[in-house]
Parts: C-alpha cells; sequence; structure tokens
C-alpha cells in the first residue's frame, strides 16, 4: 500500500497535544510496518528534525500556507500525484471530496457543540469557524474515523449518527522519555526556567475549557485562609490574559506567586512534572487529557476533573473534582499537599495506570483500518 498521513504541524517549533501525538504514532508505525510504503505529509516550518525518515518512510514538504490551502489544495493535489491508496488526516479536518479513502483522526467535536465559538483567541475562533465548516463534510465521506476515548466515540456517534462500527477508539499513549528524572537533574531544569523549589504545575493556555479562572479563584480561596504556600507554574500563557482574569477575580496578590515561564519544549516537560507537587488539570472539557498521563509517568499526582474524558483516563489513579466549583479545586489541593500517604498512594496508582495506554496498540488499530480502506480504492 501506499499510505499517506498529513502531519502538518509537526515541524512546527511550539508543538502541543495534536502534533505530539501525531508524531508519536507515526514512530509506532514505523516499528510495527516495515511493508507499506508512507508519505508523510507536512507544512515546512522550524523543527525539521521533529521525526526522521526510515526506509519506507518519507517525509514530504508541501507549499508552505495557511493550514486550510495547505489542506484543501496542497493536500488534496498530493493524494493525486503520490498515487496513495488511503489518506489519514491527523488533525480533525481533512481535503473535502478527498481523491482517496480517507480516514481521518477526530479528537473532539467540541467545536460543534453548543459553547461560545467566539471565546479564545482569534487564531482559536477562526479554526473553530473553520473545523464547523469542514468536519461535517468529511466524516460522511470517511472510511474510518478514529478518536482517542470512549467518551469521545460515544459524542461522535451520537452527533452523526454513525453505526458503532465506523468509529474506533486509538488511545493516546506516552512518549518514553516522560518518566520521573533525578532530583540533580530536576534542579539544574529548574534553575534553567527560574522556578522555585516547592510549586505546583498547571498546563493551559487561553482556550476557555483549561479553566484557568477556576484555578486561580481556587488560589485565592486558599490565600485567604493563609493556605498558599506553594507558587503556581504555569508554561505558555500571555502575562496580559493572567492580568485580566486576576483582575476579573479581584486577586492581584496572586501575581507574585504565579511564574510565567514561556512555551516549554516536550523534551523538558518531565523535568518540570517531577518537581512539582501536584500536577493540576481541572479542565472543562478534554477529549482524552494527554498530560494526566504524562505526569503520571513522571511520578507527579494528579488533580483532574470528573468531567468528560479525564476519568476515563484517570481512573482511581488521580483526584477527582468538580471543575465548576473552585471550592473543591482549592480543598483537593490542601488535602493532597498535607498528606504524604495519599500523595505515594496516587504516585503508585499512576505509575500502575500509565501502561494502560500504548501508542503500539493503537497503531496496530490504525494499519488494520488502512488496509479494510484500500479495498474500497
Amino acid at each position: 500500500m501506499r499510505i499517506g498521513i498529513e502531519a502538518q504541524r509537526i515541524f512546527r517549533k511550539k508543538k502541543h497535544g495534536m502534533d505530539i501525538v501525531t508524531i508519536q504514532l507515526i514512530k509506532s508505525l514505523q516499528k510495527i510496518d516495515q511493508i507499506n510504503d508512507y508519505f508523510i505529509f507536512v507544512n515546512p516550518d522550524e523543527d525539521p528534525k521533529a521525526i526522521e525518515e526510515t526506509a519506507n518512510f518519507k517525509l514530504v514538504e508541501l507549499k508552505k500556507s495557511p493550514y486550510p490551502i495547505w489542506e484543501q489544495k496542497h493536500l488534496r493535489k498530493a493524494a493525486v500525484e503520490y498515487k496513495l491508496d488511503v489518506l489519514h488526516c491527523t488533525s480533525n479536518t481533512a481535503p473535502t471530496s478527498c481523491p482517496v479513502p480517507l480516514l481521518l483522526t477526530l479528537h473532539d467535536i467540541i467545536y460543534l457543540e453548543k459553547i461560545n465559538i467566539f471565546s479564545g483567541s482569534w487564531y482559536q475562533r477562526i479554526g473553530n469557524l473553520y473545523r464547523r465548516w469542514n468536519v461535517p463534510r468529511v466524516v460522511k465521506e470517511s472510511h474510518t474515523i478514529f478518536t482517542v476515548s470512549k467518551f469521545e466515540k460515544d459524542k461522535i456517534d451520537r452527533y452523526f449518527k454513525f453505526s458503532p462500527d465506523k468509529v474506533k477508539v486509538t488511545y493516546n499513549g506516552v512518549a518514553n522519555h516522560f518518566m520521573p528524572k533525578e532530583k540533580v537533574e530536576v534542579n539544574q531544569k529548574l534553575k534553567e526556567y527560574g522556578l522555585p523549589e516547592r510549586y505546583i504545575l498547571f498546563l493551559g493556555n487561553t482556550d476557555p475549557k483549561k479553566n484557568l479562572p477556576g484555578v486561580l479563584e481556587a488560589l485565592k480561596i486558599l490565600s485567604s485562609r493563609e493556605k498558599l504556600d506553594f507558587d503556581l507554574v504555569m508554561p505558555d500563557f500571555g502575562e496580559s490574559e493572567l492580568q485580566k482574569i486576576l483582575a476579573e477575580i479581584k486577586a492581584p496578590h496572586l501575581r507574585k506567586q504565579i511564574h510565567l515561564t514561556g512555551y516549554i519544549p516536550n523534551i523538558d516537560l518531565p523535568y518540570i512534572y517531577s518537581g512539582a507537587e501536584i500536577f493540576l488539570y481541572p479542565s472543562l472539557r478534554e477529549s482524552f487529557g494527554l498530560p494526566i498521563l504524562e505526569s503520571m509517568a513522571c511520578g507527579c499526582p494528579v488533580i483532574t476533573s470528573t468531567t468528560s474524558s479525564m476519568p476515563e483516563v484517570a481512573n482511581d489513579a488521580a483526584l477527582i473534582i468538580d471543575p465548576y466549583k473552585p471550592l473543591e479545586i482549592a480543598e483537593a489541593i490542601e488535602k493532597l499537599l498535607q498528606s504524604p500517604k495519599l500523595r505515594k498512594s496516587l504516585i503508585e496508582k499512576g505509575f500502575e495506570r500509565v501502561p494502560h495506554f500504548s501508542f503500539d496498540q493503537s497503531a496496530t488499530i490504525v494499519l488494520e483500518a488502512y488496509q479494510t480502506a484500500a479495498a474500497f480504492k
């Protein structure tokens, strides 16, 4: 087979969830399949060494363009030019009227739900509008749809009224470099980023679903109780957005205990997880929640949400809270900081939980779907 994989964003310097997942899936396919020919289509960018070619995996840089143009024009053309048997689009959207059998990874359908699509940054708003236009069209054309949790499969099945066998669950896994790091190495990395010895880690951005206002409200509660004896570390977040939320909740005094590190490369994250007292992930909505597993793999206890996919991923290996109740977030933080026994238990359960999720297992499901779809060409 000649298999095309859309991986347009994996060369960008600041990689996020879908980029990491796509890279790891490709690496797993490289491990299990040395027979079929793969063409990995990317948008040229700053990190061309994000993944290596192998004998049957070729990287193809298409013309650098905004992603709707890249996808609808250049990727569609490449599918014909490279005589593909199947095309797998990995990031929610795909060329409409695809000229070859299409497989689609649909990480979530949040942008199709009854939420305010005009929240978030301008980039997120434009992306939501494009997805709202594109996804209902391409899912009808797709031979198989992959998604990352049973929760999301159920949402997709009900929204589009699909037969259950069209959507397959391919769980995310954890890259091998996520593991507990030695204290000396952790301290060196904390020094590089200017971080304190005692901190809680929150990975969020301007996306409202990440629930930063709820996190800051929880810190405000702890401060009022004189229990804020730690700092909050927030990678990849801007000063102006933080100041805006602090003003809205009338808590500017919290700023002195918040560290904005800027973007932290994926290769450095295990050190930051390993050094944290707690990983705080009280999102309002997630399709999977990969940082939950990454944190567990590094031996950092997790607080996460009762909502969407997060209980499916965390199971009993995390403290589960209602993300809409800052008091619950605050009390979970206090409880975990004050109980070494609970901390030890969650760390042990986290290590046991991580192996239940594997990119290699998902790659096997994906490869079988490629073979089935190619028969329909």
